[in-house]
């Protein structure tokens, strides 16, 4: 544990490189890894780690440089091999450590050598200077600012992309088109809200909708309805992104619908999910695809989830909603 902490104190340089690299990435990479990765995580791991560098100078006094462990300029000048470092034998004599000229001498030539400087008197070692006592201030304060304008950029960028990027006209007409996709999945007039507030559902509930079993108002996460924008309105695609939106928004309309097992309902939804995808905008093949891919990804949830549709939900099983279509689903 000291050693990974020794490395990790050594390579401090290369944490804003770290920060910076990964900020690109989040910003310009593949939507599933902002999905994947919450941004403010790799700023509180930098933010801490810069507290620790910092805690851990402080209590050093400053921190000290490390002693040159080559040969001073007084060994190199006193043999005569100024500027060939790589020709004296280093010999530690107790806690002294003596240079002696090397050329290529036998060990019987070396240990001679070794016995002359051992009759020298030792030489005191030369001071180790500190650091002054305000560089480990500067350097956290540095470290705080680069973290801290890089936060300023990601919510700069972020506030005008995304769902809150687009004007209230945009999100009126897309919220608009989700209800009326829901309504025909409910089975009755549904209304669609996006969580901009962030209170009913997402961050604090964990989940990417939710609504009331046979209510007739759902809300979705502004990321959920923006991937549904961009199909609907733009003919963007983000594979698994999209899916997954078609999937939570055919979700929550079977919970209007008055259907409460979450398995059951997921099951409904990924049927559903087909047709309602090709109304948004893809093809069958694209549609059917994304669904039996979060068909998949459903059974990787572990048994201990609610949401696992179990082996009903299958081609002729209970849960099939057209035993009629051999495609399931």
């Amino acid at each position: 544990m000291l050693a990974l902490w020794d490395r990790l104190r050594r390579a401090s340089w290369s944490l804003p490189v770290a920060l910076i690299l990964f900020v690109l990435l989040w910003l310009l990479g593949p939507p599933e890894l902002r999905s994947a990765i919450p941004i403010y995580i790799p700023f509180l791991i930098a933010l801490g780690l810069e507290m620790l560098f910092f805690v851990e100078a402080r209590r050093s006094g400053g921190g000290r440089r490390r002693p040159d462990r080559g040969p001073t300029t007084s060994d190199r000048e006193r043999y005569g091999y100024a500027a060939e470092t790589d020709e004296l034998l280093l010999v530690r004599r107790g806690d002294e450590e003596v240079w002696i000229p090397y050329s290529g001498q036998t060990p019987e030539e070396i240990d001679e050598l070794i016995a002359d400087a051992e009759e020298e008197p030792p030489r005191p070692m030369p001071p180790v200077p500190a650091r002054p006592w305000h560089q480990p201030i500067r350097r956290f304060l540095v470290g705080v600012g680069l973290i801290g304008a890089l936060a300023v950029v990601v919510w700069l960028v972020e506030r005008n992309r995304g769902w809150d990027g687009l004007d209230a006209e945009a999100r009126a007409a897309a919220t608009e088109r989700f209800s009326a996709e829901a309504s025909r999945v409910a089975g009755h007039a549904v209304t669609i809200r996006c969580d901009e507030s962030g209170e009913i559902v997402g961050v604090v509930q964990h989940t990417d909708g939710v609504a009331e079993v046979g209510g007739d108002l759902a809300y979705l996460t502004p990321q959920r309805c923006y991937d549904l924008y961009r199909l609907a309105f733009e003919g963007d695609v983000s594979f698994s992104q999209t899916a997954r939106a078609i999937a939570v928004l055919a979700h929550e309309a079977w919970h209007l619908n008055g259907v409460r097992d979450e398995g059951r309902t997921e099951c409904y939804a990924l049927q559903s999910g087909v047709e309602l995808g090709q109304r948004l905008g893809l093809d069958d093949d694209t549609a059917r695809q994304m669904m039996r891919q979060q068909l998949v990804e459903n059974a990787g949830r572990g048994a201990a989830s609610e949401y696992v549709v179990g082996p009903e939900c299958r081609d002729g099983g209970e849960f099939d909603l057209d035993r009629r279509d051999s495609e399931f689903p």
